[in-house]
């Protein structure tokens, strides 16, 4: 029950970071230490952050140190096609309906990957239907998955930063051709990468072009 009850304040929080990321069209970097939080600009919200915050940190007493969290907040590749959308689809490979639990983005083999926000690697190797695949970590349970690599240039422990060179566009795993799968995850539970792809909700409207191309997945 304590666990469940810590995974919801997580999605919580980090869901209202979110929120406020777009609402204040800068970047969505939150830092969970009291100055960060006291030069929000977020007005009204900013209120709602802390009492979030503080809720959260006493389900564990205030024992415990207080992690960095970095949210994803940018194009894990520069220039690509949106082949398969996030949610119930027909599994390009292995057919029939299927949860996608990431989104296809098609591009050329060799086309490089970048982080979406600082981290440590936690894994980078080949991870069954993903193929060659790096997990980064980003505090209170938030990741980023990237499947179907051709290569990666970062290894398990390593520190990264967003926009980071780790890794190219393959076709590794269970796939139909070159593309990333890339997946966002909270206490473990995939979430729609899309809205953690932009800074701004301008960006957002010219973030991907949507086509044909490699598709693939685990699921």
């Amino acid at each position: 029950m304590a666990a469940e009850i810590t995974r919801k304040r997580i999605t919580a929080l980090l869901a209202c970071c979110g929120a406020f990321m777009v609402m204040a069209a800068s970047p969505a970097y939150a830092r969970t230490d009291d100055a960060a939080l006291s030069a929000s600009p977020l007005g009204e919200g900013d209120s709602q952050f802390r009492a979030l915050f503080a809720d959260w940190k006493s389900l564990d007493g205030n024992t415990a140190p207080v992690a960095k969290v970095s949210i994803p907040s940018q194009m894990p590749l520069e220039k690509a096609t949106l082949t398969s959308d996030f949610g119930m689809r027909i599994h390009p490979v292995l057919g029939g309906r299927r949860a996608h639990k990431g989104i296809d983005l098609a591009a050329p083999s060799g086309t490089p990957v970048y982080a979406t926000a600082d981290g440590l690697v936690g894994m980078a190797q080949w991870f069954s239907s993903y193929g060659n695949y790096i997990q980064i970590e980003h505090g209170a349970g938030l990741e980023t998955r990237f499947g179907h690599l051709s290569g990666y240039i970062v290894r398990a422990g390593d520190r990264v930063t967003k926009g980071q060179l780790i890794g190219y566009v393959g076709s590794t795993g269970r796939s139909t051709g070159p593309h990333l799968h890339y997946e966002v995850r909270i206490a473990g539970d995939a979430v729609n990468p899309l809205p953690y792809m932009v800074e701004t909700t301008a960006q957002e409207a010219f973030a991907l072009a949507r086509g044909e191309g490699g598709k693939g997945g685990p699921e």
